[in-house]
């Protein structure tokens, strides 16, 4: 189906699809348009398809229907949260409440209970749950009461990202091989390989680093954070975290691991790194050349490899990526809301937005492999989006996708996760870099005091 029969049907469909008003209209009028007002944070190719998207809409089924979507870029998570935190509290100077923002469960959790959300139960029939992924939708519903509060326009996982250009060059002289890099084990091996080769470079980085003890406790049977309700039950364990420390810790500061840019693709770009594990819709900003220190320059190609995983147990990946939220308003802004965000999952369009950014899209027919690699085929022009898109519905056919919990300290609990050890790591790589000897900080006394002192801090977050 071409773009103008797809418009042309979902205008129709638009006027007769969504339930749960009374009249026919809703309360909207195409001679006096209800306003929407979206708050999102993506960026780069994301946000311009984004915007793209939303200018699309006011020209066909906004109009049609009598509604205005303004999209404001908010350019971070934080920036995003802070603010709307800022429209709870009422501060002076701050705007109204968005009627839809993008957010994640820890944050919708923690607002709930001081701004009204649309269940979404409310404007979906069950035959127009059926055309999502199911896990999707789930990962949505929040709260003691499991309202679907959350709404999914796009997810991402984590992926393997190689410099492939280095990494032929260091496999054809020592005979390295992709397999060896399907699990964690094998990675920090191949890393200390690298190093070796390489007379001391460091060969892989990670970007969100919470992500990992978390996939990994749930992969090695212990759900880091479990919410019940309204109650957080927290599994910290010892042992998995000693893996998690042998397969990071220990690697980081023997030299084999490193981060020093904003961003592991940065990394790449600089020559510090020529394996990363990253999110999905962060495919973009993959470089597509190292510029050395010394100006030196040279053009790369990128090997998309799917998530590692522990050795001998079954394959974990993580599902991510914010959802929509809608306030409660009047009866016409939620109206408004629901009919701007199922135009945009919307097969269509969801695949357009998926191809530009890195992300999977969300509808049943969108996520078909076919479908996908038919539409990449003919409108991706990035080859590192279409090899990060194909791996990552890969793996959403071969892994267990897992999406953490949400819960309303949780943004707190992951934060202490995402700094503690790689702080810790730094530091001490440094340390041995000046001359302190590096026995004394992978010994097991080291460890169990990260841990101790670790768990202390996790406690207050999780009851």
């Amino acid at each position: 189906m071409n773009r103008r029969i797809s418009i042309l049907c979902f205008l129709l469909f638009s006027m007769f699809a969504l339930c749960g008003c009374s009249d026919d209209t809703h309360g909207l009028s195409r001679d006096n348009p209800t306003a929407v007002c979206v708050w999102h944070s993506y960026n780069g190719h994301a946000a311009s398809q984004f915007d793209e998207l939303v200018t699309e809409f006011n020209n066909t089924v906004g109009r049609e229907n009598g509604v205005i979507v303004t999209a404001q870029n908010m350019s971070s998570e934080s920036n995003l949260e802070e603010a709307l935190w800022d429209c709870v509290s009422e501060k002076i100077g701050s705007p109204k409440m968005p009627n839809i923002f993008q957010c994640y469960p820890d944050t919708a959790l923690a607002l709930k209970s001081k701004v009204g959300l649309v269940d979404f139960n409310e404007y979906f029939t069950a035959d127009e749950k059926l055309t999502y992924v199911r896990q999707f939708l789930d990962s949505g519903c929040i709260g003691a009461d499991n309202a679907w509060n959350i709404f999914p326009v796009a997810k991402s996982t984590e992926v393997l990202m190689i410099n492939k250009t280095d990494w032929d060059k260091f496999a054809k002289e020592t005979g390295a091989i992709t397999d060896s890099l399907l699990t964690w084990e094998g990675l920090a091996k191949t890393a200390q390989e690298y190093y070796e080769w390489s007379g001391g470079n460091a060969f892989f980085g990670r970007d969100s680093f919470a992500s990992y003890p978390i996939l990994g406790s749930s992969q090695l049977g212990h759900e880091l954070f479990h919410s019940s309700g309204d109650q957080v039950t927290l599994d910290f364990n010892q042992s998995v975290m000693k893996k998690i420390w042998n397969t990071y810790y220990v690697p980081y500061v023997s030299g084999y691991y490193s981060q020093v840019g904003k961003s592991r693709c940065d990394d790449v770009r600089i020559g510090e790194i020529i394996a990363l594990v990253c999110s999905s819709s962060n495919a973009a900003y993959f470089p597509n050349e190292v510029v050395l220190p010394d100006g030196t320059a040279y053009p790369i190609t990128c090997m998309v490899l799917p998530l590692p995983n522990f050795k001998d147990a079954a394959p974990y990946a993580s599902l991510q990526g914010g959802g929509m939220a809608v306030t409660q308003s009047t009866k016409a802004e939620e109206y408004a809301s629901i009919l701007f965000l199922k135009w945009f999952s919307a097969s269509e369009q969801n695949l357009r937005f998926s191809a530009s950014s890195g992300y999977m899209p969300v509808s049943l027919e969108a996520v078909k492999t076919d479908v996908m690699a038919a539409y990449l085929e003919e409108h991706c022009q990035n080859p590192v989006i279409h090899d990060t898109i194909m791996t990552s519905l890969s793996q959403m056919e071969q892994y267990i996708m897992y999406a953490p919990t949400g819960f309303a300290d949780g943004s707190k609990a992951k934060d202490v996760l995402e700094r503690t050890l790689p702080a810790l790591a730094i530091a001490d790589r440094a340390a041995i870099e000046a001359g302190a000897p590096s026995d004394k900080y992978i010994a097991d006394g080291h460890f169990k005091k990260w841990y101790v002192d670790t768990l202390s801090e996790l406690k207050q977050y999780c009851n």
